[in-house]
């Protein structure tokens, strides 16, 4: 989404109600192929017992030990599809990335190749960095966020959507699209996923549930760039896995290789 409708965005994701509270429950959970041991692709069933709304996980889960991800900036035109990217990159998996001002410069923190493209910014939708380096992937309330020479890569973003492993409160429960996000186990995993069309405040119950991002408990997550800029994709043996953007955006979160030590 085009950042300038952000302070109408950050109103609407923080101050409107749920319509009800809902109960999610998992319908099924399968492992899909994948190109390697390094990811998991995880594909999830959902359905809400109150509403009877269902909703769709594709997750890409890994060990920080044998993988890390990298930002991967499309500073200048013409920009190629995430699926076109990612593999031109080596990536294993990946899905697109931050939020950008009607210039089409980046909103929040950006470090790619553990250089600081873009600074910290405060504001009440960029709650959240999402940081990879040293065989650490970690999301942070960006308060609480301090570089180092450790990280080498993070993005800036948000909502948070768990923290604590309980679905944050207040988020917007009325907006439905499909979404994009990052999550952590705090325990040496962390993933990559989309959903289906549901609302902020469904995807931060959905993903606390046990077992909803594969079979990793799910202890933060955060929200990415929704609705027409959402995509993922994940390399495969034979043919990828791919569910494309509407639009093409201009930076990604790749899932790659961890650096030999």
């Amino acid at each position: 989404m085009r950042t300038r409708r952000i302070s109408a965005l950050a109103l609407c994701f923080f101050l409107a109600p749920s319509l009800a509270r809902a109960k999610w429950k998992i319908i099924s959970t399968q492992r899909e192929n994948s190109p390697n041991e390094l990811v998991e692709h995880w594909r999830t069933e959902l359905e809400d017992s109150a509403t009877a709304a269902q909703a769709t996980l594709h997750v890409a889960a890994f060990s920080t030990k044998a993988a890390t991800l990298r930002v991967i900036d499309q500073p200048a035109a013409p920009r190629g599809d995430l699926a076109e990217v990612l593999a031109r990159n080596g990536a294993l998996a990946g899905v697109n990335g931050g939020y950008f001002d009607p210039q089409d410069a980046p909103l929040g923190l950006r470090v790619d190749g553990g250089r600081v493209r873009n600074p910290l910014r405060k504001a009440p939708l960029l709650t959240g960095v999402l940081s990879a380096g040293s065989g650490r992937v970690d999301i942070v309330r960006a308060s609480r966020f301090a570089m180092s020479s450790k990280i080498k890569s993070a993005l800036q973003c948000g909502p948070l959507l768990v923290d604590r492993a309980a679905p944050v409160a207040g988020l917007n429960g009325t907006r439905r699209a499909r979404r994009t996000f990052a999550a952590v186990d705090g325990a040496g995993r962390a993933a990559l996923g989309v959903c289906s069309t549901v609302s902020l405040a469904q995807l931060g119950r959905i993903l606390a549930l046990a077992n909803a991002a594969g079979k990793m408990k799910t202890v933060r997550a955060l929200n990415l760039d929704g609705g027409s800029s959402s995509a993922f994709w994940l390399a495969g043996k034979d043919r990828s896995f791919s569910q494309s953007e509407f639009k093409t955006v201009r930076d990604f979160v790749a899932i790659v290789p961890a650096p030999s030590r």
